[in-house]
């Protein structure tokens, strides 16, 4: 299943500079894991915010509640999800 997910990345300003830091690192380790695994297809920045817009490829919708539960910065972003679904005008399907 297919998902576009924005994030939206609002990290209080006076977090201790060494937890943001930690948190940050944390959070780049974990978004590689599952894009080397093949379930966070995309992800690309959003010009001019701390925002991006990510493409995720995962079995389930619980799946995709699990991963996005689990970044580290989870606790300081807000969410659009969208679930997608192959557009009959797209020239890379066979018919």
């Amino acid at each position: 299943m297919l998902y576009a997910v924005k994030m939206d990345v609002a990290i209080p300003r006076d977090l201790d500079p060494e937890v943001r830091a930690e948190t940050v690192a944390r959070e780049k380790a974990y978004s590689h894991e599952l894009q080397r695994g093949g379930e966070w297809v995309h992800i690309w920045r959003m010009v001019g915010q701390y925002s991006n817009l990510s493409i995720f490829d995962v079995a389930s919708n619980e799946r995709l509640h699990e991963i996005l539960w689990n970044l580290p910065l989870f606790p300081y972003m807000t969410m659009e999800i969208t679930p997608l679904a192959q557009h009959p005008s797209d020239i890379a399907v066979e018919s």
